[in-house]
């Protein structure tokens, strides 16, 4: 992985000062997928509830982490997902709305988003990056949409 980041990273252009003062990280990775943070960029993301992987499910998707084909590996990680494991809270009207307007909010002030799909344990999202680094986007909407969300469930903990 590291060295598929390192080739990625000799090949595209180098970080500008202004954008990594911005917190913009351009190539990188966390061990298990390659990221490429840059303003401008168009970005396809998926995260999910915490159950959407359940523990007690284990034996029905762990070798999905094992298939060494990124592609496959991902596209079989969606299947599963997309078959809605968990307590599926997004399923939920007021919670599938309110991660919905969360996602509109920042539109045009972080990001333009070009397609959400709000499905019933994870979310899609297509978004044009303009001056805030995907890090800080994903981590403010979880955040934000965890919190409002467990006051609406009522319930505490992981989302």
């Amino acid at each position: 992985m590291r060295d598929l980041v390192s080739n990625k990273r000799r090949w595209s252009s180098p970080p500008k000062r202004e954008d990594a003062v911005l917190g913009f990280r351009g190539w990188h990775e966390r061990g298990y997928l390659p990221h490429r943070d840059e303003t401008g960029l168009t970005q396809f993301i998926t995260f999910h509830l915490a159950d959407a992987f359940p523990k007690a499910l284990r034996s029905e998707w762990a070798a999905l982490l094992e298939i060494e084909d990124d592609l496959e590996r991902r596209r079989q990680l969606e299947a599963y997902l997309d078959k809605a494991a968990g307590r599926c809270h997004l399923r939920r009207p007021e919670i599938g709305a309110l991660v919905d307007r969360s996602l509109r909010f920042h539109h045009g002030r972080w990001y333009e988003l070009v397609a959400l799909c709000v499905m019933p344990n994870h979310v899609h999202l297509l978004l044009k990056l303009d001056t805030t680094p995907i890090s800080k986007i994903v981590a403010e909407l979880k955040r934000y949409t965890a919190r409002e969300s467990n006051t609406a469930l009522p319930r505490q903990g992981a989302l």
